[in-house]
């Protein structure tokens, strides 16, 4: 219980770094532009791939961080490129996203195992169930209604965003990116 309780606190020093905030901003950036790609099916099923720069977020600062970027960027892409009615659930079900994945990749090896497991545990509670509550509510249909063309295109996407995630990952570590975050984020807060 000490190291979930650690982790929490841990993110949220870092939430107090310029640092952080300005690599936050960077990667804010990207998923704003990563967002205008997106391809949206219907009202109810958006692809896209904005999400990365919330788990490398989550990934680096954890998550209080995690969080609080995801939530807040989610509300920035809205005024940006609104799509739909605005909804302050799914602007929670986000945050909760990047809680989680702070939680589950916040100094934490980057393995492939833990990349799938965190995207199911997110995919299916915050895609599937969470968002799928919030767009029942929000369009007036039915939960079970949504619920299988939801649960299709994450059980499709899960493995896809997953290997794109770790590649990532994985390249931007070799190539020492995010060791030059952390180490200039260390050298800042001592």
């Amino acid at each position: 219980m000490k190291k979930f309780v650690t982790l929490f606190t841990d993110s949220y020093r870092e939430l107090k770094s310029v640092r952080t905030i300005t690599a936050a901003a960077m990667f804010a950036a990207v998923a704003i532009i990563l967002d205008m790609f997106s391809i949206q099916l219907g009202s109810y099923i958006k692809i896209t791939f904005s999400s990365i720069p919330n788990g490398i977020i989550s990934y680096l600062f954890g998550p209080v961080v995690g969080g609080l970027f995801s939530g807040s960027l989610d509300v920035l892409k809205y005024l940006l490129k609104p799509t739909g009615a605005f909804f302050p659930g799914l602007t929670m079900v986000t945050a909760l996203a990047g809680v989680l994945y702070g939680i589950l990749y916040y100094k934490k090896p980057i393995t492939l195992r833990r990349i799938l497991i965190s995207k199911l545990v997110v995919m299916l509670i915050c895609n599937v169930i969470l968002n799928t509550l919030c767009l029942s509510i929000l369009y007036g249909k039915g939960f079970m209604v949504l619920l299988p063309a939801r649960a299709l295109k994450n059980l499709v996407m899960w493995p896809i965003d997953s290997m794109i995630f770790y590649t990532l990952l994985k390249t931007m570590d070799s190539i020492g990116i995010f060791r030059t975050i952390r180490s200039v984020h260390l050298l800042h807060t001592k």
